[in-house]
């Protein structure tokens, strides 16, 4: 990507009235919400509900600048065999990938998590970049509280 095409992503995802999907729950979350209203969580039920709301060309034109996107989720395809990429694209949204891991227990660090997932960042960017998507989110969570972050939290997450 180069930096007019970066600015162009920047311009667009920030464009007035508009924001961003947060479609990149992990399988165990999105088998949480359809526990809630007794779906069963299966490959085609969670691609049925994703082609969904990409397929709400209206709102997601007018609405959506972009849409973040779950591992399984950038790889899947509509039921028609259009890759779900292709339907936000088609929308006039931005495709993109949550990139990090996820939060892990700290080790000797109760009650504490680090996010996981820089190695081999560079090899899933660049294979993501391949799927179609344009923009990538990293998520850390850090609590504050009291003797949290302790300084063994703080030196390895700034390491």
């Amino acid at each position: 990507m180069n930096l007019t095409e970066l600015n162009r992503v920047a311009e667009a995802m920030v464009a007035p009235g508009r924001g961003i999907l947060a479609a990149d729950e992990s399988s165990s979350t999105i088998k949480k919400r359809f526990d809630t209203i007794g779906v069963d969580s299966t490959a085609d039920s969670r691609r049925d509900y994703r082609e969904l709301l990409f397929r709400s060309s209206d709102a997601m034109s007018k609405y959506i600048s972009g849409v973040i996107l779950y591992d399984e989720t950038i790889r899947q395809k509509a039921k028609d065999g259009t890759p779900l990429v292709k339907l936000i694209e088609q929308a006039g949204s931005i495709p993109g990938i949550k990139v990090d891991k996820g939060a892990k227990p700290l080790p000797f660090c109760p009650g504490e998590t680090i996010t996981e997932g820089l190695d081999g960042l560079r090899e899933r960017l660049v294979e993501y970049r391949g799927l179609g998507a344009k923009f990538a989110k990293w998520r850390a969570v850090i609590d504050i509280g009291a003797g949290v972050p302790s300084y063994t939290c703080i030196k390895v997450s700034a390491a």
